[in-house]
C-alpha cells in the first residue's frame, strides 16, 4: 500500500464564504469518517481571505479513488463548483 497525500489550496470568492464554511464542516465530516482517510484538514489562510489550505492523506489509491467517487455528486460538489482548486497528489 502506498499512501495518498493531497496538498494545496481552495479560492473562493468572499460572496460564497459562508456558503462554502458551512458546506465544508459537512463535507470534512463525512471524509474523515471515511474508511482509508488518515488526515483530512482544510483550514483558512490566515493571510488570504477566502483562501484554504488543504492537507489530505490516504492509506492507499483505492481510498483516495473513494473519496472522489463519493464526493464527485455531493452536496459538497455541488456548493463548491464555482471553487477555485490547487492541488499536488502524491
Amino acid at each position: 500500500m502506498t499512501k495518498v497525500t493531497v496538498t494545496g489550496t481552495l479560492t473562493v470568492d468572499k460572496s460564497e464564504l459562508t456558503k462554502i464554511r458551512s458546506a465544508l464542516n459537512v463535507h470534512m465530516h463525512l471524509t474523515r469518517a471515511e474508511q482509508g482517510c488518515i488526515v483530512f484538514d482544510v483550514v483558512d489562510d490566515p493571510e488570504h481571505v477566502g483562501r484554504f489550505n488543504v492537507y489530505e492523506e490516504f492509506v492507499d489509491r483505492d481510498a483516495f479513488e473513494k473519496h472522489q467517487a463519493r464526493t464527485k455528486d455531493s452536496d459538497w460538489a455541488t456548493a463548491s463548483r464555482n471553487v477555485e482548486r490547487s492541488f499536488d497528489i502524491s
